[in-house]
């Protein structure tokens, strides 16, 4: 294995993990900044009444993008194996 075939995977593999997980964090953010805006607005200074909305979003965002985050780790695991002959010749 290369140093540049090394650098590619990790690449990949960052990429498809920052893929995977960005509805959920983009989800928990703007909920976040919904409520603390509401919090500034009404002046009640609770930190844990942003913890369960965030909660509920995390676990709607993840029931509606399953399939799609399922499909990409899939087909990343997929070419990943089907590659591997090629990985360890190089």
């Amino acid at each position: 294995m290369t140093e540049d075939l090394i650098i590619r995977l990790g690449t990949e593999t960052l990429k498809t993990t920052a893929l995977v997980s960005a509805p959920m964090l983009v989800g928990a953010l703007v909920i976040g900044l919904i409520i603390s805006i509401l919090q500034a607005i009404t002046q009640i200074n609770e930190a844990t009444l942003t913890f369960i909305p965030k909660m509920i979003i995390v676990g709607v965002v993840f029931m509606i993008a399953a399939p799609w985050m399922l499909d990409l780790v899939g087909t990343f695991t997929t070419q990943l194996f089907e590659n591997i002959t090629e990985f360890v010749r190089n």
